[in-house]
């Protein structure tokens, strides 16, 4: 495991326009000029609009479930254009971490309108270590950081990069440019949302599943020396032997098995669940689309939606489990797990700023819910309740395992106060799959609303 930081310019190489993916299967009353990604497990599948650019590190491959991962993130473009979006040299006009600190209820009043300001993000809050994990080497991810946060206004130390190479996979990971895009959006928008915790990227050999959850195995092991969390802003198709890894996603090196909350991207294919988000020991993250007026203020009467992308969907072989009784009140103690668990912006036009010099070029705006991960990871280390998969009461030595993040964000569901003012509940907007009061399969329990109850 070593530090590194090198210089570098790429393009999207090998990045694919809209028009030239395919998918199995479509929706109905899909667009008539859209097309289709995912492996459609789930669900109905996604028709991507037009304006939306899928690269080529986010398309799921044929035969690829469960065997390698795809990228969770896609970008706006040109109505009708498909093409590469150009990168700026200055700041493209997206969402900001002050903007959606407001939009969420974290800093600035939220009947102000929460315009997309430079300045003015949360530079005080977070604790312990988030870790990233990601495949392939991002060599500008430490300078991209920095260009980032200085940028923003937030603290330009505690990045580290990591090598997940001790399973012999690799001596280096190989940079890859779609990779490298979602290595920048992920470093740079956990440390937005807690800008005191240490970011840790932790770069597997390869987007293979084997090299993945080795790499996860080395980020467990570096967040627990101070607790924190692990975003995973990468997906898989279901598949038959997923169960059996779900272990990488809790930590059971007991004694020091507490403080570690796990979370994975909930896929951008629409109605349907993906591995990892589906495992009941992860906290899914959903998407939505954060509604602007013309005059570029909130829309404080609807100010969210769902996101059309967002995945979420009931899982083909995660059933419950002693790590969710979580949901036991919505669909039973036998039923299988559904995803998302909450959720936040994702929608690539109410996407956010990020800088990708090697990956993009520059300057960008991003959506997907690659970015939902990591904020929402940075939103719960800054609430600070410093949960994980084990709790031990002083009258049970043996203690147990459980998913205490989802366990904290669904008991709030039925307590009206509670989720009122901890969550704001989506119920615009469609994925394919339903979307109404209360949990739904784009949103899970809604969009967070301040740090209680997180």
């Amino acid at each position: 495991m070593r530090l590194v930081a090198t210089l570098g310019v790429f393009a999207l190489a090998g990045s694919l326009p809209a028009s030239a993916l395919a998918q199995d299967s479509s929706p109905s009353a899909a667009p008539a000029d859209s097309v289709q990604i995912g492996e459609g497990t789930g669900g109905v599948g996604y028709a991507i609009p037009k304006n939306v650019y899928v690269p080529a590190s986010s398309i799921a491959k044929p035969g690829s479930a469960g065997k390698f991962a795809h990228t969770t993130y896609v970008l706006p473009t040109v109505l009708n254009g498909n093409t590469v979006p150009a990168p700026s040299v200055t700041l493209p006009g997206g969402e900001t971490p002050a903007s959606l600190e407001c939009v969420y209820g974290i800093k600035g009043l939220y009947s102000s309108g929460c315009t997309k300001s430079v300045s003015g993000a949360e530079t005080t809050s977070g604790w312990g270590t988030i870790a990233l994990v990601d495949a392939y080497d991002n060599p500008d991810a430490a300078s991209d950081y920095t260009t980032f946060s200085k940028e923003f206004g937030l603290p330009t130390t505690g990045f580290t990069k990591v090598y997940a190479n001790g399973n012999g996979d690799c001596k280096t990971p190989a940079a890859n440019a779609g990779w490298a895009v979602e290595e920048s959006l992920d470093i740079e928008w956990a440390h937005a949302m807690a800008p005191k915790a240490q970011i840790i990227l932790v770069e597997a050999c390869s987007n293979s599943m084997t090299d993945l959850l080795y790499a996860e195995t080395v980020a467990s092991g570096l967040v627990a020396k101070t607790g924190g969390d692990i975003s995973n802003s990468w997906a898989t198709g279901e598949f038959s032997e997923e169960t059996s890894d779900d272990g990488y996603f809790f930590y059971n090196q007991y004694p020091a098995v507490s403080d570690i909350v796990f979370f994975a991207s909930a896929d951008d294919a629409g109605c349907g669940a993906a591995y990892p988000s589906s495992s009941p020991w992860i906290v899914s993250a959903g998407g939505t689309t954060v509604n602007r007026l013309s005059t570029g203020k909130l829309n404080t009467t609807t100010p969210e939606g769902c996101w059309s992308g967002s995945g979420g969907g009931t899982s083909a072989y995660e059933t419950s489990s002693e790590a969710n009784p979580y949901q036991d009140p919505i669909f039973g103690g036998s039923a299988a797990r559904a995803t998302p668990d909450f959720s936040f912006d994702a929608d690539p036009n109410s996407g956010v700023d990020f800088y990708s010099l090697y990956g993009f070029g520059g300057w960008g705006v991003v959506g997907g819910t690659s970015v939902s991960s990591p904020s929402l990871a940075g939103i719960v280390n800054s609430a600070a309740n410093k949960l994980g998969s084990y709790f031990l009461p002083a009258v049970k030595p043996a203690g147990y395992f459980n998913n205490e993040e989802d366990i904290l964000l669904y008991s709030q569901l039925p307590a009206q106060t509670a989720y009122n003012a901890n969550f704001y509940d989506i119920t615009t907007g469609s994925n394919g799959c339903f979307v109404g009061k209360s949990w739904d399969y784009c949103t899970g329990v809604g969009s967070p609303r301040g740090y209680l109850g997180k």
